[in-house]
Protein backbone atom coordinates (compact mmCIF):
# COMPACT_ATOMS: atom_id res chain seq x y z
CA UNK A 1 0.00 0.00 0.00
CA UNK A 2 1.52 3.05 -1.67
CA UNK A 3 1.59 5.77 2.01
CA UNK A 4 -0.94 8.52 2.69
CA UNK A 5 0.36 11.93 1.76
CA UNK A 6 -0.24 15.18 3.44
CA UNK A 7 1.03 18.46 4.99
CA UNK A 8 -0.17 22.01 5.27
CA UNK A 9 -2.06 24.80 3.67
CA UNK A 10 1.27 26.49 2.38
CA UNK A 11 2.87 23.31 1.54
CA UNK A 12 6.02 24.11 3.78
CA UNK A 13 5.30 21.18 5.63
CA UNK A 14 4.55 17.57 3.63
CA UNK A 15 4.70 13.70 6.05
CA UNK A 16 3.88 10.51 4.81
CA UNK A 17 1.95 7.60 6.99
CA UNK A 18 2.12 3.85 5.99
CA UNK A 19 0.06 1.49 6.89
CA UNK A 20 -3.61 1.99 8.46
CA UNK A 21 -4.66 3.97 11.05
CA UNK A 22 -5.05 2.19 14.66
CA UNK A 23 -8.21 4.57 14.75
CA UNK A 24 -9.99 7.49 12.99
CA UNK A 25 -11.57 9.31 15.57
CA UNK A 26 -14.00 13.33 15.76
CA UNK A 27 -12.32 14.50 18.66
CA UNK A 28 -14.83 17.52 20.69
CA UNK A 29 -12.45 18.33 23.86
CA UNK A 30 -11.95 22.36 23.89
CA UNK A 31 -8.22 21.92 23.59
CA UNK A 32 -8.57 19.81 19.92
CA UNK A 33 -11.35 22.63 19.19
CA UNK A 34 -9.19 25.81 20.21
CA UNK A 35 -6.05 24.39 18.88
CA UNK A 36 -7.85 24.38 15.20
CA UNK A 37 -10.45 26.96 15.62
CA UNK A 38 -13.41 24.41 14.60
CA UNK A 39 -16.02 22.70 16.62
CA UNK A 40 -14.41 19.07 16.31
CA UNK A 41 -11.28 17.67 14.95
CA UNK A 42 -10.76 14.50 13.20
CA UNK A 43 -8.11 12.58 14.04
CA UNK A 44 -6.13 9.56 12.08
CA UNK A 45 -4.21 7.71 14.89
CA UNK A 46 -1.18 5.95 13.82
CA UNK A 47 1.88 4.38 15.06
CA UNK A 48 4.73 6.35 15.55
CA UNK A 49 7.22 4.87 13.54
CA UNK A 50 4.69 4.50 10.55
CA UNK A 51 4.50 8.64 10.25
CA UNK A 52 7.08 11.08 8.72
CA UNK A 53 8.09 14.43 7.67
CA UNK A 54 9.57 14.52 4.64
CA UNK A 55 9.77 17.85 3.60
CA UNK A 56 9.87 21.03 5.82
CA UNK A 57 10.17 21.10 9.67
CA UNK A 58 7.06 21.42 12.30
CA UNK A 59 6.66 24.04 14.74
CA UNK A 60 5.71 22.57 18.38
CA UNK A 61 3.61 23.46 21.00
CA UNK A 62 2.76 22.04 24.71
CA UNK A 63 -0.69 22.47 25.00
CA UNK A 64 -0.77 20.56 28.60
CA UNK A 65 1.91 18.88 30.72
CA UNK A 66 3.12 15.87 28.20
CA UNK A 67 1.05 16.68 24.70
CA UNK A 68 2.44 18.36 22.14
CA UNK A 69 0.53 19.81 19.18
CA UNK A 70 2.64 20.43 16.06
CA UNK A 71 1.84 22.85 12.97
CA UNK A 72 3.00 24.60 10.37
CA UNK A 73 5.02 27.90 11.73
CA UNK A 74 4.84 29.62 8.37
CA UNK A 75 0.64 28.81 7.56
CA UNK A 76 -0.62 27.77 11.08
CA UNK A 77 -1.89 24.28 9.67
CA UNK A 78 -2.56 21.82 12.53
CA UNK A 79 -0.78 18.99 11.80
CA UNK A 80 -0.59 16.26 14.80
CA UNK A 81 -1.00 15.92 18.08
CA UNK A 82 1.66 13.33 20.40
CA UNK A 83 1.28 12.62 24.11
CA UNK A 84 5.03 11.98 25.70
CA UNK A 85 5.84 8.71 26.17
CA UNK A 86 3.40 7.31 23.60
CA UNK A 87 4.18 5.04 20.79
CA UNK A 88 1.22 6.83 18.85
CA UNK A 89 0.81 10.11 16.81
CA UNK A 90 -2.59 11.93 16.11
CA UNK A 91 -2.80 13.03 12.12
CA UNK A 92 -5.29 15.39 11.61
CA UNK A 93 -7.46 13.92 8.84
CA UNK A 94 -7.94 17.26 7.17
CA UNK A 95 -4.53 17.74 6.64
CA UNK A 96 -4.28 14.52 4.42
CA UNK A 97 -4.40 15.34 1.07
CA UNK A 98 -7.27 12.58 0.69
CA UNK A 99 -9.03 12.68 3.51
CA UNK A 100 -12.14 10.96 2.25
CA UNK A 101 -9.66 7.88 2.29
CA UNK A 102 -10.38 7.22 5.48
CA UNK A 103 -13.78 8.02 7.78
CA UNK A 104 -14.09 8.50 11.49
CA UNK A 105 -15.38 5.31 13.67
CA UNK A 106 -15.99 6.96 16.72
CA UNK A 107 -16.66 10.32 18.30
CA UNK A 108 -14.49 11.36 21.68
CA UNK A 109 -14.94 13.52 24.36
CA UNK A 110 -18.62 13.86 23.72
CA UNK A 111 -19.12 15.44 27.35
CA UNK A 112 -17.27 18.49 25.79
CA UNK A 113 -19.68 18.64 22.66
CA UNK A 114 -20.64 21.94 21.11
CA UNK A 115 -24.64 21.90 22.02
CA UNK A 116 -25.33 23.05 18.24
CA UNK A 117 -22.56 20.21 16.62
CA UNK A 118 -24.46 16.88 15.29
CA UNK A 119 -23.16 13.50 16.36
CA UNK A 120 -23.20 10.93 13.88
CA UNK A 121 -25.17 8.00 15.28
CA UNK A 122 -23.68 5.91 12.86
CA UNK A 123 -20.29 6.08 14.94
CA UNK A 124 -19.20 4.65 18.40
CA UNK A 125 -19.61 7.59 21.00
CA UNK A 126 -17.22 8.21 24.24
CA UNK A 127 -18.05 10.96 26.52
CA UNK A 128 -14.67 11.14 27.53
CA UNK A 129 -11.07 9.85 25.84
CA UNK A 130 -11.76 5.88 24.04
CA UNK A 131 -10.36 2.86 24.29
CA UNK A 132 -7.82 3.31 22.22
CA UNK A 133 -6.43 6.55 24.32
CA UNK A 134 -5.41 6.96 28.11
Amino acid sequence: MAPRLGGCLCGNVRYAAVGEPVSVSICHCGSCRRSAGAPSVAWASYALGDFRIIKGAMTAYTSSPGVQRQHCGACGTCLTFHERGEEMIDISLASLDDPDQLCPTQEIWLSHRLAWEVVSHERTGFEEGSPTSD
